[in-house]
């Protein structure tokens, strides 16, 4: 598991989180799985937005014009305005059994959230039939066709290199079964994903 610490929870409900870091953090990016460590397991979700919000001084900067490098690296080193995250929650792990449920519980404000390296992507997604993925096509308002793209390229490469390069055809078929009767978003999915793998 990663132990460096990529930002802490602002705020949560049952079915996600918004997390907030410092900028010079490694800050996952769009479509990162994260775990969020509780006291009986760990909670996994995907990054699925990125909130970089102004305040007072950069309003005042973005008008100043001509800026020196020096000004632009301070504010951003140095600013009190977190990097915002909001996460879609896919499964959780009791003692290390992993379900692609949502958790029965969120987690609390100033969790600490982790990016996931390639073996707890390994895990993750040997566990269960690709059930998570009903939680990310329900949501009608997150960009679903590139945040599952996007999953998929990093789990795609974790697998291969855990020994199992079909897992990104069996996952792409689940996709299509999951999406049959809706064709206009499996046209969507589906176009994001092989724009992420082309042939």
């Amino acid at each position: 598991m990663n132990d460096i610490t990529a930002g802490r929870l602002l705020r949560s409900n049952t079915r996600g989180c918004v997390v907030g870091c410092h900028v010079s953090q490694p800050a996952p990016v769009f479509g990162s799985m994260i775990n969020i460590p509780t006291k009986t397991g760990k909670v996994f979700g995907l990054v699925h937005d990125i909130h970089i919000d102004d305040d007072g001084l950069v309003r005042q900067l973005a008008a100043a014009g001509n800026l020196p490098d020096e000004v632009i690296l301070d504010n951003r080193i140095n600013r009190n305005v977190p990097v915002e995250m909001s996460i879609i929650f896919i499964g959780y792990s009791i003692e290390n059994k992993i379900s692609h449920s949502l958790p029965p519980r969120p987690p609390l404000s100033l969790d600490e959230m982790y990016i996931c390296d390639p073996e707890d992507l390994r895990n993750f997604t040997n566990a269960g039939h690709f059930g998570y993925f009903r939680h990310v096509i329900s949501r009608q308002d997150i960009p679903a066709g590139e945040l599952l793209s996007a999953h998929l390229q990093a789990a795609s490469t974790a697998q291969k290199v855990g020994g199992n390069p079909n897992w990104i055809n069996e996952a792409i078929q689940e996709i299509i079964i999951l999406l049959r009767d809706n064709h206009e978003l499996m046209t969507n999915v589906l176009g994001a994903i092989g724009d992420a793998f082309p042939a």
